[in-house]
């Protein structure tokens, strides 16, 4: 295979909206949807004599992040101001991080094609958001400065990712960190993830190519796609001996093309100096065991754990572990001492095929994981129908492995679940009448019935054809309505034809 004539080099900076109630530097709430410009104060709009006040779990939030992302916390940090002119930037400037951010030098990693990747992190720093500009159809813009001053940290990775399919991968497992340690919600639909991504082609082995930028991209799709056509609008500008100019694109997911924005700034172009209205930032020993002490179990720390003390396989461990909320659910339902992967294969097959169909959603409730039932003909079915517990899940998987019930019955009781609310899975057997036949009487009654009316497969059976045991078994299940116990049934038939 010949080698390729470029190498790419990415990198990625990744702003993260923090979940703390009000904004970074002033007591405004901090709520995605409000109505336009109705959560400001003299303080976000920037107006004259105003002066910031630091948000302590703000900054909280950005030291977990720091160490989970195995990050060197530094103990002091410098605000700064980021001059710049935008209609969404009151204060003609933004309080940010220049050269003292808060956390240097971590790493994040992941699996990509059986292969663990570590990308490095140069910073992680705090920083204010800037508003919105709302762009109308007849040319003009209108501004809400309701995002002015909602907390944001900053993630820098070293240009060390090398395609599309890495760079998507990072930024996956970025966001399952920032939703395991619940400091962003990672809805990049509404914008409280957003991706610059910076891109470059260089020779291999040979020094980084001149770079250029793609703004704001909001989903992992547009990540991959946008990276792709820039390394190829890259490769034939070099491929045909041209230059490549330094600048900032923007990506049109509707008509899927890069738009050249600006020219790309340099940092100095910012005018970046000290924020004269707020002190240095010190972070002590203390501040930083605290927050230690608050780190949970990791994704990766999780799936092994999985994988090792429950025996599941690594796809398994790794679904199960994608939302933190999923794994809590799982570990919440082995309480009752079923087997990991039968409530695993449960979770996976039954509960997430619901979950896709938009029928149920994980959730909360004072901390404790269960279903949530979202039904399209109830307006506010998630809170008219009781949810459904773990424990209550778990009773389905319960009577399934001890055959009180077969496994289309199981699914049966978990359809009623979803319709009604949870409960004791065993009301549900009752009430629906599935217990499972296991009287010998009764099931030898069935298979003798259903030898006698087939009695070319019987011969065919003795002949060697010993598949055909699950085609008894299935004609008891037809003739006992689906009650009959299919290993009790299948020991019986078994017995009957080699007798």
């Amino acid at each position: 295979m010949p080698a390729p004539r470029f190498e790419t080099v990415i990198g990625l900076e990744v702003h993260a909206q923090l979940v703390t109630k009000s904004k970074v530097f002033c007591s405004c709430p901090s709520i995605y949807g409000a109505e336009p410009n109705t959560m400001v104060c003299p303080v976000c709009l920037g107006l004259p004599g105003a002066l910031p006040v630091l948000n302590r779990e703000a900054v909280s939030m950005a030291i977990l992040m720091g160490l989970a992302t195995h990050c060197r916390i530094a103990p002091r940090g410098v605000f700064a101001r980021k001059n710049y002119f935008y209609p969404d930037c009151p204060k003609n400037y933004q309080i940010s991080m220049y050269d003292k951010p808060l956390c240097e030098e971590g790493f994040i990693e992941f699996e990509l094609e059986g292969e663990t990747r570590r990308i490095s992190l140069e910073r992680i720093h705090l920083e204010e958001d800037a508003g919105k500009l709302v762009h109308g159809g007849d040319g003009g813009s209108l501004v809400d400065f309701n995002r002015c001053g909602v907390p944001l940290i900053e993630i820098v990775s070293k240009p060390e990712i090398c395609s599309p399919e890495e760079a998507s991968k990072y930024l996956v497992t970025l966001r399952q960190l920032l939703r395991y340690l619940d400091i962003c919600d990672g809805n990049m639909e509404e914008g409280s993830l957003r991706c610059d991504v910076n891109i470059s082609l260089r020779k291999p082995g040979g020094a980084l190519g001149t770079k250029t930028e793609i703004k704001n991209l909001n989903s992992f799709k547009a990540v991959e796609m946008g990276i792709r056509f820039e390394i190829e609008r890259q490769a034939g500008i070099l491929g045909s001996g041209g230059r490549i100019e330094q600048v900032t694109n923007l990506w049109d997911s509707a008509q899927k093309r890069l738009l050249t924005m600006r020219s790309k700034e340099y940092a100095h172009d910012y005018r970046y100096f000290p924020e004269p209205d707020l002190l240095p930032l010190d972070v002590g020993v203390e501040w930083i065991e605290q927050m230690e002490a608050k780190l949970p179990e990791l994704p990766l720390e999780r799936e092994k754990r999985f994988r090792d003390k429950l025996g599941l396989s690594a796809y398994d461990a790794s679904v199960l572990c994608a939302e933190k909320v999923v794994a809590d659910f799982f570990e919440e339902a082995l309480k009752s001492g079923d087997d990991p992967k039968q409530v695993a294969n449960w979770i996976m097959r039954d509960v997430m095929e619901k979950v896709n169909a938009g029928q149920i959603v994980f959730g909360r409730v004072n901390g404790t994981p269960l279903l949530r039932v979202i039904s399209p003909t109830q307006p506010g079915a998630a809170e008219i129908i009781p949810p459904i517990e773990p424990g209550h899940f778990a009773g389905v998987v319960r009577v399934v492995a001890n055959n009180t019930i077969s496994s289309s019955a199981g699914r049966e009781i978990f359809n009623a679940m979803v319709k009604s609310g949870g409960g004791p899975a065993e009301k549900y057997v009752e009430s629906l009448g599935l217990k499972q036949e296991s009287d010998s009487g009764a099931l030898e009654k069935w298979v003798e019935e259903a030898i006698a009316a087939s009695p070319d497969e019987v011969a065919r059976y003795k002949a060697g054809k010993t598949q055909l045991l699950g085609f008894f078994v299935g004609q008891v299940m037809k003739k006992s309505a689906g009650k009959a116990n299919p290993k009790l049934t299948g020991e019986i038939v078994k017995k009957k034809l080699e007798g």
